[in-house]
């Protein structure tokens, strides 16, 4: 499955829920990711980062000080560097896991507040796609073992195919109000499964996730974008009622999906 988040730009419902049935698999290069070591990695200067510039607002939504942010990019693409200086094929699946969300969130997060300010993240386009505001994902930018790297090659082709988490949609973050929550400290090896749980916890007792009213259930497009993740369309109510409080469980068991939405406004403070 090589549907990414531009499909909404792309502005052609069929194409998408073609794509949405397609299996997700890596391609042959970038399968020489997998992990296949125990080492780990120090994320410490992400997580300070983060818990300098990532604060949550009275819902429980994480808000992003991009200027703040803007004053760090030497910090944040030293870190970086150093992400892409790394061999993620010696580490535990673990810190694998944590090391690929992290490098996506912190190249999203650079990008960003290079161009901070700016209103959303589709106004920002660094090449490689043929459609005008489509958004930084398709440009090689990164570099890791010699391999060169966009970010969708990290969702896509090594996020999604190499873990097959669907917790994974919950710890990459597009810099958009409805996407799941940047985490305010770093993913690690010991602390990955606990803090996509929590911020599908978050997401999904946040309204933008998955809204409830009389009767009719609107979920962000992440999970029509994505259904075959979650086990297909028809298993999104129980994903979601594993997580929910008992109230909105309650309010979802009893209400029937609508449609899904999506809001790409910058999740800036």
């Amino acid at each position: 499955m090589n549907l990414d988040r531009r499909t909404l730009i792309a502005g052609s419902a069929s194409l998408a829920a073609m794509m949405a049935l397609e299996p997700v698999t890596a391609s042959a290069a970038l399968t020489g990711f997998r992990p296949k070591g125990q080492s780990g990695f120090d994320h410490s200067a992400f997580d300070a980062l983060l818990a300098a510039y990532v604060k949550p607002d009275a819902q429980g939504y994480n808000r992003v000080d991009y200027r703040g942010v803007k004053s760090s990019l030497g910090s944040l693409r030293a870190y970086i560097a150093s992400l892409e200086a790394a061999d993620p094929v010696s580490l535990s699946r673990n810190e694998a896991h944590a090391f690929w969300i992290n490098l996506y969130n912190a190249k999203t997060l650079e990008i960003v507040a290079d161009a901070f300010p700016v209103s959303s993240i589709k106004k920002i386009n660094l090449g490689g796609s043929f459609l005008f505001g489509s958004g930084p994902w398709k440009a090689k930018i990164l570099r890791v073992s010699g391999t060169d790297l966009s970010l969708d090659d990290i969702e896509h082709e090594i996020v999604r195919a190499l873990f097959r988490d669907p917790m994974s949609h919950y710890g990459l973050n597009c810099a958009s109000y409805s996407c799941p929550n940047l985490a305010a400290s770093a993913y690690t090896g010991a602390n990955v499964d606990a803090l996509l749980r929590h911020n599908a916890v978050a997401y999904i007792n946040h309204p933008r996730g998955v809204k409830v009213e009389k009767g009719r259930i609107t979920a962000s497009r992440i999970y029509s974008w994505y259904a075959s993740d979650f086990g297909g369309k028809a298993k999104l109510k129980d994903h979601w009622m594993s997580f929910a409080s008992p109230q909105k469980a309650a309010a979802i068991t009893a209400a029937s999906i609508a449609g899904y939405d999506y809001d790409w406004s910058i999740n800036a403070s």
